[in-house]
């Protein structure tokens, strides 16, 4: 089945937009090396600012990531209340309003105030963006659209990244610093655009609320890569399976969340592995941002290559696992190179060492990032997805601060060793994911709930074939 060009277009909008922007604006989602680093690294910053103490530095990351975990929180209370797109567009004024707060700080207190706006909004759309994809997407071609978010993901990392690079030649002045801050703020207003003018709602929303001809609608324009009987097929199939989920008990917390906490632990490893390596290495500041540059370019290249033609072939299961054990093997190389050269003149043992970090980055950008937040949002039956993304983002943003925190105590003490905590984790999540995830390319997100055990609503072909004879007649009659 060939993939609409209209489906592509909202996937591209949404993914890129929103993405793009909380790479700009944030530490999560790659080494902390993207703008606000470069922001805070730049003398002209800091004699602006009074000359911050580390602990007042130290806030600038530190709000925005609380930030996020707030936006989450947000998300479970007001994303099913709102609906996908008002949501989203909620998110993207208040993250439009934070980045110009940034550009236009006057003082560290300002600054402040629109890291916490800008991290609630990325908060908030990180959860909301991938739910949104999977339920306007056809399960043949999911993978693509939903793991566009990821590449939005990398794409902005690796934006920032060359940013940063280049800030380091700007001259001397405020605009050294301003310039990138304000470049976040166009995302936020192309995607309320997009949104408000040719973006559809979630024909599975409009189901949920009773909107049944609303969704017939809007779920014909995202399948006009599907034939007449395909659409009404799995339209139908959709009606009545979230119908009978509305009645049905809600599964716990406990018991979902461990779909999700695999995603947390092997994101922020990434974070310690890349930060403690690059700055163990004793290279100066331009040669490290020149790497990190490189880095996030081999991410996007890496990441959007891989979205193309494994998550719908060759599967998210297997992407998982193969994920996972790259990981292992490269966080142990680079565990025993930073052992053995950390404190060496040896160049070429460096050079393999920050080998490891691109081979990581390989690894985890091409076969994990994408799949997780589409696989997070796929699994869940629509009455709780909105809830426990969110539950799951919100958990991603707390252990981040509690990792981030821990991170240089851990590598003052013990060193290179606290890899092989990650690498502990990772191999109880390569177990978990072998033994407890299900197989989800081309099924619908009805279909996946068998996969569980649940039961998925028989529907009359009859009733297709009658419904698609009525839709024929309609447009004859046009």
């Amino acid at each position: 089945m060939r993939l609409s060009w209209y489906t592509l277009g909202i996937a591209l909008t949404a993914s890129l937009g929103t993405f793009l922007f909380a790479s700009l604006a944030s530490f999560p989602f790659g080494f902390d090396t993207g703008i606000i680093t470069t922001t805070i690294a730049h003398q002209s910053w800091i004699d602006y600012m009074g000359h911050p103490s580390k602990g007042i530095t130290g806030a600038v990351v530190a709000v925005y990531i609380a930030g996020e975990a707030v936006g989450a929180i947000l998300q479970i209370f007001m994303g099913d209340r709102l609906g996908r797109k008002r949501f989203m567009q909620l998110a993207c004024i208040i993250v439009t309003v934070g980045a110009v707060i940034q550009a236009a700080a006057v003082n560290i207190g300002m600054l402040l105030a629109g890291r916490v706006l800008a991290g609630i909004a990325v908060g908030a759309l990180s959860g909301t963006v991938p739910i949104y994809l999977s339920e306007i997407s056809p399960p043949q071609t999911r993978g693509l659209v939903g793991g566009i978010g990821g590449v939005g993901i990398s794409f902005g990392t690796m934006t920032a990244n060359w940013i940063g690079f280049a800030g380091s030649y700007a001259p001397y002045g405020p605009v050294q610093w301003r310039l990138p801050l304000a470049l976040q703020a166009p995302w936020g207003i192309i995607l309320f655009v997009c949104l408000a003018t040719y973006m559809p709602h979630s024909p599975r929303q409009l189901i949920q609320r009773g909107k049944i001809a609303e969704a017939r609608k809007e779920f014909a324009k995202t399948g006009d890569g599907m034939s007449a009987h395909e659409v009404e097929e799995e339209f139908n199939m959709m009606r009545a399976q979230i119908e009978y989920e509305k009645n049905r008990d809600i599964l716990s917390y406990r018991e979902i969340f461990k779909l999700y906490r695999r995603r947390v632990l092997v994101s922020i490893s990434v974070q310690v592995l890349t930060t403690s390596t690059y700055k163990s290495l004793g290279m100066d500041a331009k040669t490290i941002l020149a790497l990190v540059a490189a880095w996030g370019t081999c991410a996007f290249i890496s990441n959007a290559i891989s979205v193309v033609y494994l998550p719908d072939f060759w599967g998210r299961r297997k992407m998982l696992l193969a994920g996972v054990a790259c990981v292992i093997v490269t966080e142990i190389y680079s565990a025993v190179l930073q052992r053995v050269y950390e404190n060496t003149d040896n160049r070429v043992g460096k050079g393999f060492a920050i080998l490891g970090i691109y081979l990581f980055v390989v690894c985890y950008y091409g076969l994990i990032n994408s799949t997780t937040w589409l696989y997070g949002s796929e699994v869940l039956p629509i009455s709780i997805r909105n809830k426990i993304v969110g539950v799951s983002a919100a958990a991603h943003y707390i252990v981040n601060v509690a990792f981030t925190q821990a991170g240089p105590t851990a590598f003052a003490n013990i060193h290179e060793n606290y890899y092989y905590v990650f690498v502990g984790i990772c191999v109880i999540y390569f177990v978990l994911i072998y033994l407890y995830f299900p197989e989800t390319k081309q099924k619908s997100l009805e279909e996946i709930a068998a996969a569980f055990g649940d039961r998925v609503v028989d529907v009359d072909e009859r009733d297709v074939k009658a419904n698609v004879g009525l839709r024929e007649e309609k447009m004859g009659e046009i």
